[in-house]
């Protein structure tokens, strides 16, 4: 008897053997499956986005009048649309992950990666869109990367953990932009608390099977067209501070005021709150008008025209101030969709500022470089924005003057804004603090005395 009970004993072992390494097994498929969902989703909203902003274009350039009063009144509709039905989808995305990744498994994750959440981001942003808003679609993108990534945990029944929404905001930065290396520095810079090891080679693999999905259905592409151009270095030494500089101030003016206008404690934040309808009108009226002084540059995602400026095309001087007032004016409405396009955008028209300083032949680097310092400003991130750049643009050789024009902005910008946006807008989705309870509570007594 003494040989079986010890075969059964060492089935036993392997049995039990088995049971640990399941889960292993079923966290690597859940990455695999939704990094898969990601690409396809990232590749289907970015067509979506395409098609909205160009049945826009073609509506504003047969009634360009009419949509000063059109699109405040569409932009209202959908802001209402999103306050009734999904309040977690408001704004850009990321900070919505930031603040799930504090509490994987509490309940007000639901309202931010539920299914309502998932579906309701996408086709508010494209909503914005096709309205004319300033927004783009990369933030709403890794708000529902994370939420599939969420959803095929749960479905294999894996515990969720921070490293899963990390993962999943990773792919999607990767797939939106297909831009692999960037979707690992987001991770890094802005997702990521506590970067472990282990979450690490989670959203490594993630980002590549993502970045990979992507490019197998879409093609291998660059976001904004080759920029070959390599600038001296004498003139990157004036160039690089001075985009930082630059770029770093109006960045950090931007995160300061979208920071006083939407976010908790912001000097404004109540007073918006209060008057939801008329914030929203307003804020439509400023994106119409913005527009059609720039005859029609400032809607959408400023795509096209920053390929044209980092192409070397002349442009407006007033179309960077223009495109923030549109950007800072969509993000206040509370219209969900991003702001990484916008950003980009309005840091191309920084550098376009920049450009009557130098040769004419480097216009498209130094709006390469305006681009860098105001994003970082913004983001706060300069290894993001430096890879991001890289990346959509194939300009290795500007590596070294994009991360001293980074590396400026980010001082710079942490001089007119010290506090880091994202992180910020995240304590709209975080739950009070009791402390925070009990001041609500007192205060709802004296208002009913």
């Amino acid at each position: 008897m003494q040989p079986f009970r010890k075969i059964k004993q060492g089935l036993a072992g392997l049995a039990l053997a088995d049971e640990l390494a399941l889960p292993q097994w079923r966290r690597r498929m859940a990455t695999v499956i939704g990094a898969l969902l990601v690409g396809i989703v990232a590749l289907s909203i970015a067509w979506l986005g395409d098609q909205s902003q160009h049945l826009f274009g073609l509506f504003y350039g047969q009634h360009p009048y009419l949509t000063l009063v059109l699109s405040p009144l569409l932009l209202v509709l959908f802001v209402g649309l999103t306050r009734r039905f999904a309040p977690g989808t408001r704004g850009s995305g990321i900070p919505q992950v930031i603040a799930a990744s504090h509490n994987p498994e509490g309940p007000a994750v639901e309202g931010m990666l539920g299914w309502r959440a998932t579906i309701s981001k996408p086709l508010l942003t494209l909503g914005g869109l096709l309205v004319g808003a300033s927004v783009g679609r990369e933030g709403p993108t890794v708000q529902v990367a994370a939420a599939l990534m969420v959803k095929v945990h749960r479905r294999l029944n894996v515990p969720i953990s921070a490293g899963v929404l990390i993962a999943g905001g990773a792919a999607g930065v990767s797939a939106a932009f297909n831009t692999p290396l960037a979707g690992i520095a987001f991770a890094i810079e802005e997702l990521a608390v506590a970067y472990e090891q282990r979450v690490a080679v989670l959203a490594m693999a993630a980002v590549m099977i993502a970045g990979l999905t992507s490019q197998g259905l879409a093609g291998e592409y660059l976001y904004f067209g080759h920029v070959g151009q390599d600038l001296p270095v004498l003139t990157v030494l004036v160039a690089a501070p001075l985009a930082g500089v630059l770029g770093g101030i109006f960045g950090g003016l931007f995160s300061r005021a979208l920071i006083e206008l939407r976010a908790p404690g912001g000097r404004f934040f109540g007073l918006l709150g209060r008057h939801p309808v008329m914030t929203t009108f307003v804020c439509g009226v400023l994106v119409s008008l913005a527009a059609l002084a720039s005859e029609g540059l400032t809607w959408g995602t400023g795509y096209g025209p920053t390929r044209d400026l980092l192409m070397g095309a002349t442009g407006a001087m007033w179309f960077g101030p223009l495109k923030f007032l549109a950007t800072l004016a969509t993000a206040a409405s509370g219209i969900p969709g991003g702001i990484f396009a916008p950003s980009l955008a309005v840091g191309a028209g920084v550098g376009e500022l920049l450009t009557p300083l130098f040769s004419p032949e480097y216009a498209g680097g130094i709006v390469l470089l305006g681009m860098a310092g105001y994003f970082t400003g913004v983001v706060r991130a300069p290894l993001t924005a430096v890879i991001i750049l890289a990346e959509t643009t194939g300009s290795s050789g500007t590596i070294i003057s994009l991360f001293a024009t980074a590396l400026i902005a980010d001082w710079s910008g942490s001089l007119v804004c010290k506090d880091r946006l994202y992180h910020v807008l995240a304590g709209d989705f975080l739950p009070p603090k009791p402390a925070e309870r009990e001041d609500e509570r007192d205060r709802d007594e004296h208002r009913y005395d």
